[in-house]
């Protein structure tokens, strides 16, 4: 157990650090114990579940210690409150983005949201990025993803993150889509709620 969840352990095909700049196909995939982990789990726990929580080193291990923990608590409480069926949150080292597809799957996921470290900028070393898939799968492009990014104290926070991505969360299931086929428009809905509440007291 991390921070008060239970949490499962894996690796990407990716040896160390140098094999996952070097592969960047390594990165995306799950070694063979982790896969074997996530079966022996799914065997164990048939039920359903609605929501994988997954999260990867990426490009910026920072971004992951500094505000992974926070936010996945924020998400998991919203996700408790509206009852959400989740396993538990996996940790993926070396793990790129689309590892979250293959966790996802082998968990049986309608919903996955995968925290990663962003590539690093000149003054954002430590932000983080959050993908959100519906109906995750191996071999999915970006263009299924919706991307959450640049949170951080001096970026988006994680409040504000949290509140988008449950945001996006109701809207796919409300389309049975996410990527392309979901344009993010929270921000722009709530400002529309705000002006509406204003002329409509």
């Amino acid at each position: 157990r991390s921070a008060g969840y239970e949490s499962i352990i894996l690796h990407s095909r990716a040896a160390d650090r140098t094999e996952y700049l070097q592969r960047p196909d390594l990165g995306r995939r799950l070694d063979l114990r982790s896969v074997e982990r996530l079966e022996e789990y799914r065997q164990q726990h048939p039920q359903s579940v609605n929501v994988a929580v997954v999260i990867a080193d990426g490009l910026s291990s920072m971004a992951v210690q500094r505000h992974a923990a926070a936010m996945t608590q924020a998400l998991l409480t919203c996700l408790g409150s509206r009852g959400f069926k989740r396993a538990p949150v996996t940790i993926v080292n070396q793990g790129r983005v689309a590892v979250g597809d293959e966790v996802g799957e082998l968990l049986g996921a309608e919903l996955l949201v995968l925290l990663v470290g962003e590539r690093p900028g000149l003054s954002s070393p430590d932000s983080l990025g959050i993908y959100y898939t519906f109906q995750p799968q191996v071999g999915l492009t970006d263009a299924r993803r919706n991307c959450i990014s640049n949170v951080r104290p001096a970026g988006l926070s994680i409040e504000a993150a949290a509140d988008k991505l449950i945001w996006l969360i109701d809207e796919s299931l409300r389309l049975q889509c996410s990527g392309v086929g979901l344009k993010d428009q929270s921000v722009s809905a709530t400002l529309k709620q705000t002006h509406k509440n204003f002329l409509l007291p």
